[in-house]
């Protein structure tokens, strides 16, 4: 299916996702979501331009991330680049038809080129599914099923499939088919051990989102998802790691620039799940050399995603790079230097 280009433990590569969160204007309140997508759209033409292998954009449905169509998004980054693999962070399967996330990322394919990938997942947030008209009574069998369907459509063939949760297809196929014969699909996941396990039982390279406690407490789910892997009669497949951060100039004009902006995004989450406060502490213990944020330097970042990478067997790391109401252009200068100072530290520390 192409997995071979997306990385290997051999070669890791380095993306950046983005969830389009909307930022403050000059009069203090928050751009227009219009505006925010647009900024989306410059990130990922600039990502290209500094190096960048991989631009993923996360599906949400909330005021304050603008984005609820990645692909049309990524399109219109397609459009203004040349190299750059386009993909999602993720993609809701679940209130999600598989037949038409295929077609829409097949299309994708097409007008980029073949740089086009989704990463299927449940998601974070759980807003899609009234508005879409699911219950979240069947919150695992809507994703079980879905992920196993959108499986028999990477054959490009017509499919015959039957579940619980839509009308059963005979002999149906999903257009447009891709040029490689098959759109790369990766699974996204929080850290339970059934879901890695299903990315494997699927041949499905995996995309762990560690964005708390510390990267080394996913070793044992990296190990267990090549264990079952290898069970499943699998060859082994990339597995990425999807953890937040910002990088600035220096450590302490990161940690400024960042810490405000992930404290309040976390505190109006926080307030929806009865999560307490973060304070300055928590926060800094993340920030750490062994926690999940990647905030810093460009070499304070590139040490530790080179640990990061050492320590889990990555085939590619992305940065999740902007954190609540950040200013479009704090992000851009990280993206700059993310391109032009980190990856090429990175790589030259894994030599």
């Amino acid at each position: 299916m192409g997995y071979e280009i997306l990385g290997t433990r051999q070669a890791p590569t380095f993306g950046l996702d983005t969830f389009g969160d909307v930022e403050n204007g000059p009069d203090g309140q928050p751009v227009s979501q219009a505006e925010a997508i647009r900024q989306v759209v410059a990130e990922g033409v600039l990502a290209d331009q500094v190096g960048v292998d991989y631009f993923g954009v996360g599906e949400h449905h909330r005021a304050e991330m603008a984005v609820s169509s990645p692909d049309v998004v990524l399109a219109s980054v397609a459009g203004q680049t040349e190299r750059i693999r386009l993909g999602t962070a993720v993609t809701v399967l679940s209130s999600d038809d598989p037949v038409r996330v295929y077609e829409r990322f097949a299309t994708l394919d097409a007008v980029s080129r073949g740089r086009a990938e989704v990463t299927l997942g449940r998601g974070s947030f759980t807003e899609s599914f009234p508005l879409f008209g699911y219950s979240l009574d069947d919150y695992e069998a809507l994703f079980a099923e879905k992920l196993d369907l959108f499986t028999h459509l990477q054959g490009e063939k017509p499919v015959d499939w039957s579940g619980t949760v839509r009308p059963a297809l005979e002999g149906a196929q999903a257009y447009p088919v891709t040029e490689a014969g098959s759109l790369p699909a990766w699974v996204g996941v929080g850290g339970t051990p059934q879901s890695v396990v299903r990315a494997a039982a699927y041949g499905l390279p995996l995309v762990m989102a560690v964005i708390g406690g510390s990267p080394e407490r996913f070793t044992p789910l990296a190990d267990l998802y090549r264990r079952a892997l290898k069970e499943a009669g699998h060859q082994e497949l990339p597995i990425s790691m999807h953890s937040p951060g910002h990088i600035a100039e220096t450590d302490e004009l990161a940690v400024a620039q960042h810490f405000p902006h992930h404290q309040a995004a976390f505190a109006k989450i926080g307030a929806e799940r009865g999560w307490g406060p973060m304070s300055r502490a928590d926060y800094d213990g993340m920030a750490g050399p062994r926690g999940a944020l990647f905030v810093g330097s460009p070499e304070t970042v590139a040490q530790k995603i080179a640990w990061a990478v050492r320590t889990l067997g990555l085939s590619r790391f992305q940065l999740k790079y902007g954190a609540g109401a950040l200013p479009h252009e704090q992000r851009l200068n990280s993206i700059r230097l993310y391109g032009e100072q980190v990856i090429p530290r990175v790589k030259e520390l894994l030599g």
